[in-house]
């Protein structure tokens, strides 16, 4: 196996996207992107990690990974770390040893042609409902599936008593709402079921509820609340139509 590129094979790639893939199934399990002979890197790291680990394995067996570039010739990083982040998304970050999904997929990633056009014409909507609003910033994937949208708005949250006076939350990424719940009542974190983990319970509070009216979603879904929400703020959460409430982190 090549282990380093020419001068001029360098000049000539500019910024890539490559993938490692196992010789004996093809299965791929790393995507990355970089210039020079970064793809090589992964061949020496010490590192203990998922990816290097499948690699380790491999050349026990006196084999190397299959290694390729799928796209060369890209002039600035910026559009690589966005076609890196269109494969991952396009193979789904559970099936590689990716530590995080791609750069910015959140944003830019896979996403439904409904929901794109929802990110960018931006409808504004007044809620006359009382209601919680529930930005999901790191937590939020275009492709989650329904339990997985309902699980990461529902908790667990700092949240004061106030809690009590909304009738529904709303699931809000970058502004737009992405679901609404009707809330049935609140509990201690960690009282229901969840999918998800957390170490800090403590005066930490989680909802029960179910998808709201489909008179209600209609309404909501796909309309933009970003007037509502102050930029920049750190708390993720936005009471809507309740009066004397103090919002907490």
């Amino acid at each position: 196996m090549i282990k380093q590129f020419s001068k001029e094979v360098i000049s000539k790639l500019k910024y890539y996207v490559y993938i490692y893939s196992d010789p004996e199934t093809g299965e791929i399990f790393y995507v990355g992107k970089g210039i020079g002979n970064r793809v090589f890197s992964h061949l020496t790291d010490a590192a203990d990690t998922a990816k290097s680990r499948m690699i380790k394995r491999i050349l026990e067996k006196g084999q190397e990974p299959k290694i390729e570039i799928l796209i060369h010739g890209l002039e600035d990083e910026h559009t690589a770390l966005k076609v890196e982040a269109a494969i991952i998304d396009l193979l789904g970050k559970e099936k590689l040893t990716n530590k995080v999904r791609g750069w910015q997929s959140g944003v830019f990633g896979r996403v439904e042609v409904n929901q794109l056009v929802s990110h960018y014409e931006r409808e504004r909507v007044q809620i006359e409902e009382p209601a919680i609003l529930i930005r999901l910033n790191s937590t939020f994937r275009y492709d989650m599936t329904d339990i997985e949208l309902y699980d990461a708005t529902r908790g667990v949250w700092r949240i004061g008593d106030d809690r009590e006076k909304a009738e529904y939350t709303f699931a809000v990424f970058d502004g737009i709402v992405h679901e609404v719940y009707k809330i049935i009542t609140w509990f201690q974190a960690g009282s229901t079921f969840s999918t998800r983990g957390f170490l800090d319970r403590e005066n930490r509070w989680e909802f029960v509820g179910k998808k709201a009216d489909e008179a209600i979603g209609t309404k909501y879904i796909g309309k933009s609340v970003e007037h509502y929400l102050s930029r920049g703020a750190q708390n993720p959460i936005k009471y809507v139509n309740i009066k004397n409430n103090e919002n907490e982190i």
